[in-house]
């Protein structure tokens, strides 16, 4: 006469775990990538694609090549564009959230040397929920728009 009593146990803990795990789902990222930098250029920028499964905010970066990295967002002021740190970037439940040149970015400044094509940045994004994401970003020519295909 035992056993529904630990089927209903496993249940109740299996309908338990599906509660707990979103809150810890993985941000997915795609297609990282960077711009080359000109000799004693010590400011990078990289940029990728992220999707969160629940809503979220990537809230900083880290990187062994630049001493400090910071999230940054653009604004209009009128018709002056405006680079600014922003309080981190929202990721919307389920969106494609790209980071791009003209746009969101991540921006990597006092790099320790030059970023040249084919280098590999590693880097190690925070959000205000999900686990940290550490992502590497292949750099391109200067003159890329995008991430290598």
């Amino acid at each position: 006469g035992h056993p529904p009593i630990l089927w209903s146990m496993k249940l109740i803990v299996t309908a338990l775990a599906s509660l707990v795990t979103p809150a810890l789902a993985q941000v997915a990222a795609e297609g990282a990538w960077s711009r080359a930098t000109a000799p004693r250029q010590d400011v990078g920028a990289a940029y990728v694609t992220l999707n969160s499964p629940s809503a979220d905010r990537l809230i900083a970066a880290s990187s062994p090549v630049a001493a400090q990295v910071r999230v940054h967002g653009m604004t209009m002021d009128g018709t002056v564009m405006k680079m600014r740190e922003a309080p981190g970037i929202p990721l919307a439940a389920g969106q494609m959230v790209r980071l791009a040149p003209g746009g969101l970015h991540i921006m990597l400044m006092g790099l320790k040397g030059p970023l040249k094509p084919g280098d590999e940045v590693p880097l190690r994004l925070t959000f205000e929920h999900a686990p940290p994401l550490d992502i590497v970003a292949v750099v391109q020519p200067a003159t890329a728009t995008g991430p290598a295909r």
